[in-house]
């Protein structure tokens, strides 16, 4: 559920139309629902109320304050994966024992600034983190909290470029290499060894990839308190999907909790009351965020229908990227006209500038305004400044009003750390 919707045909975001925003603020810009957020991480909570847990979201699907400032007053823990979104999660005041520090390329001062904050689990994805990390926290006379990302060759199902659960992945230890690590982590003495961390990808739709590494990291597990490393908590990592299109659903995060329990009911872990960790993204701010453009042109091609807008892939990248869907609604509903075979694509001097493909379209008119949904989750953090075009205006609504939470860039700005070659 989020809370788009028409009203006497005008598309507002929660109790706010739109165009309103658009004539306020410009085009393009992401709009994001705090209600919408909100209520999707409390779906979360709720179907992981019967288990001791921690729900981390994980900050690189967006990373704006506000959206983080909202989750972290729920009570969310963040997932992070880089020094700034550690200073993004500590601006908004996020306890460090609700953080998670995953990534496959943590630096020294990376490491140390998590150290010094004091967060819950450092994920190591390799030997020589391992060793870096007990380097370091022996120098700050620490013990570093450590869980091994374990690799468990499981096949997501899903796009390759977010799958992160297979064998030929960069991603995580491979999975019959984890028992000699974790003793060999269990020796270092500035470690103090507290967890087992999985994730295998991203935009899931099954249940059977989730349940199938489930049982594989139980079965390590078991292995490892027969050792007698017994692991306080358990990070099942994310990658549930949401609905970009009609057809294949993913399953509700009810099933999905129902599904990983049932595997849990029975273990040593659960009957030990270990914590589990879940690392959710797409499915808290995905539907939470459209992307509103302006037509600049409508373009009749040999071939093809198309609308030219002034958005386009620097400002979301994930159909030229991934060949992604995303719903193209109309800002103004206008009934009665037929629809046609349309081509939504923005002002980049590349052929993979595009938002739709082929889509089967209601005609639109120089100025229409358009949303792209979908678009909250992996939207503006994947943004760039490609043909020197500033990233857009980021607005966040709360109920009856809403409030520019990132201000347009300027050329000038983008242009602030440039230099000449120096003259002598």
């Amino acid at each position: 559920m989020d809370h788009f919707f028409y009203r006497e045909n005008r598309l507002f975001c929660e109790q706010v139309p739109l165009d309103q925003i658009a004539q306020a603020v410009g085009t393009p810009f992401y709009c994001y629902s705090e209600a919408t957020l909100r209520h999707h991480f409390e779906v979360f909570e709720e179907a992981f109320a019967s288990f001791p847990h921690l729900i981390c979201y994980s900050v690189k699907a967006n990373s704006n304050l506000a959206v983080l400032d909202a989750l972290v007053r729920q009570g969310a823990g963040f997932d992070i994966v880089s020094g700034g979104e550690l200073a993004r999660a500590q601006r908004v005041g996020c306890p460090p024992e609700r953080i998670v520090f995953s990534g496959v390329g943590k630096t020294a001062t990376e490491m140390r600034a998590a150290l010094e904050y004091g967060v819950l689990l450092f994920n190591v994805e390799s030997r020589d983190e391992l060793h870096r990390l007990n380097g370091l926290a022996g120098q700050l006379r620490r013990k570093a909290p450590v869980a091994l990302r374990i690799n468990p060759d499981v096949d997501p199902q899903t796009h390759p470029h977010i799958s992160t659960g297979l064998r030929r992945n960069k991603f995580g230890i491979p999975y019959r290499q984890a028992l000699d690590l974790y003793r060999e982590a269990a020796r270092l003495p500035h470690l103090e060894v507290l967890g087992l961390d999985c994730h295998i990808g991203s935009q899931l739709t099954a249940l059977e990839p989730f349940v199938d590494a489930s049982r594989r990291v139980l079965l390590l597990l078991k292995g490892l308190e027969r050792e007698g490393i017994l692991l306080r908590y358990l990070d099942l990592g994310g990658g549930l999907g949401i609905p970009y299109e009609d057809g294949r659903m993913p399953p509700h995060p009810g099933i999905y909790a129902g599904a990983l329990l049932a595997e849990l009911a029975t273990s040593p872990f659960a009957k030990r009351h270990g914590t589990l960790i879940l690392e959710p993204g797409r499915v808290i701010a995905g539907n939470a965020g459209v992307l509103v453009a302006r037509v600049e042109y409508v373009k009749e091609g040999e071939e093809k229908l198309f609308v030219i807008l002034d958005a386009g892939m620097n400002d979301l990248i994930r159909p030229a990227l991934y060949n992604a869907y995303h719903t193209i609604l109309p800002v103004a509903r206008r009934f009665g006209q037929e629809e046609r075979l349309t081509e939504v694509v923005g002002p980049i001097c590349e052929s993979g500038d595009f938002l739709a493909h082929d889509r089967l379209l209601p005609p639109f008119q120089e100025g229409d305004l358009l949303v792209v949904r979908s678009a909250g989750a992996y939207g503006f953090t994947m943004s760039s400044n490609y043909n020197t075009r500033p990233r857009v205006a980021e607005v966040m609504v709360r109920g009856d009003r809403f409030a520019v939470v990132r201000r347009r860039e300027t050329i000038d700005q983008l242009m602030e750390n440039e230099s000449l070659f120096p003259v002598p």
